[in-house]
């Protein structure tokens, strides 16, 4: 009997399927985010590189991608050894434009065609986030300045990446999804917190008064950013209120909360008031320090929530981290096959067992399976989606991206 026959067997025993579990997992698709790959460095100038903002990438390793295309050859290289059919996520700053300056406030779906064209000659599909960082009208305040002229230049950024999601969405036949962040915020105690909320909400009124088509809008919160500290504008509350008011998507970055708080015990309310829950995943050390995502408790409590609340057509998962010390394309790696490691956790629990005894009141029943179910035998059922995606079940593809990354180092420098 083959190890994964022999796990079937031992899950049926529990009221599981397997091969039932495989298919679920394979119907999933993790947005991956792109600038993992070029340390968040954009595509606007030739030497573009990570400035201000509220965010910062650490690390120097060699490697990283300066232009479109070496970004794409890492992508497709880390999808080599990725199962499952998956999405990009791109920052708006991500354009081709063909060598010539583009701003913000100018950007057109012209400019994201050759990444539809590359998508689509891989199966894959794309997401959209606007990029408020890393520019000169940045500063500290972005939709919520005080300064009319800085507001309208945002506005007309959000409405344009609106649109260029909407018309990705219809090209792809697939609606995109479009997360808006901005690090908006004091570093000291602001005096007034109202008048910039109060602003920020009037830029979100203009820029979603558009309804479009294929679009799947979000909003992410932020506990406090580099700069920011004292105060944030578009904090988890007014993010939450807003959406939930105007039958939006809410953001939930992991990292982005106290580290005492679980993000998993937030995905029951937000469904419940909200259009929906967008996921960016990733592992906070020290708060929302954007780690390599990993298959710790924390995630696997993440993945679980979502498939006990039967809620993963109301979800959108994102990856985001971005770590410089490392090779660049395995973390990608290593953070996407966690995830789906930990959603296959999530699809072999004995749901309708444990909810059972949860009926009955039985919870030291409830407890003790939860705690004997951590020991089954769930590598084999990975090593069998694994091979129907023809990838890698084990460490085989450590050294594969390893040679990669060392190849790469020694051609860019």
């Amino acid at each position: 009997m083959s190890r994964y026959e022999n796990a079937k067997e031992i899950y049926a025993a529990y009221g599981v399927d397997t091969d039932e579990a495989i298919k679920k997992l394979c119907a999933m698709s993790v947005s991956m985010h792109c600038w993992q790959g070029d340390d968040v460095a954009g595509f606007e100038h030739e030497d573009s590189k990570l400035t201000g903002g509220g965010i910062m990438v650490t690390g120097n390793h060699p490697g990283r991608a300066r232009n479109i295309k070496e970004l794409w050859a890492d992508l497709d290289k880390a999808f080599s050894v990725i199962p499952g059919n998956h999405r990009v996520a791109l920052q708006a700053f991500y354009g081709d434009y063909g060598g010539k300056f583009v701003d913000r406030n100018e950007i057109e779906p012209c400019h994201f065609q050759s990444w539809i064209d590359w998508t689509a000659e891989r199966g894959l599909k794309l997401d959209f986030n606007s990029t408020f960082f890393s520019h000169p009208k940045s500063g500290n305040y972005t939709l919520s300045s005080a300064d009319k002229g800085i507001r309208d230049f945002w506005i007309e950024h959000a409405k344009r990446v609106r649109r260029i999601t909407s018309y990705v969405g219809e090209a792809q036949g697939s609606p995109s999804s479009h997360n808006l962040w901005i690090h908006d915020g004091e570093k000291e105690v602001p005096i007034d917190r109202l008048g910039p909320r109060m602003r920020l909400k009037e830029s979100l009124d203009e820029i979603f008064s558009e309804k479009l088509p294929s679009i799947k809008d979000a909003m992410e919160q932020k506990l406090f950013g580099i700069g920011s500290e004292a105060y944030v504008v578009g904090s988890n509350e007014f993010y939450f209120g807003y959406a939930a008011h105007n039958n939006l998507m809410v953001c939930f970055d992991t990292g982005h909360f106290h580290p005492t708080e679980s993000v998993s015990d937030k995905i029951s309310p937000a469904l419940l008031f909200t259009k929906g829950v967008l996921l960016h995943v990733s592992r906070p050390i020290r708060w929302d320090s954007d780690h390599v995502t990993v298959m710790d408790d924390h995630v696997k409590r993440l993945m679980k929530e979502l498939v006990r609340t039967n809620s993963l057509d109301r979800v959108d998962i994102c990856t985001d981290f971005f770590d410089g010390t490392i090779n660049r394309v395995g973390a990608w790696v290593v953070g996407m096959r966690s995830i789906l490691k930990a959603l296959l956790l999530a699809f072999l629990e004995p749901v309708e067992l444990l909810r059972k005894y949860e009926n009955e009141g039985r919870n030291f029943e409830r407890l003790a399976m939860q705690e004997e179910t951590k020991s089954l035998p769930y590598a084999a059922v990975w090593e069998r989606f694994c091979e129907i995606n023809n990838v890698p079940a084990g460490s085989q593809w450590v050294d594969e991206i390893a040679a990669y990354g060392d190849k790469i180092a020694a051609e860019r420098g």
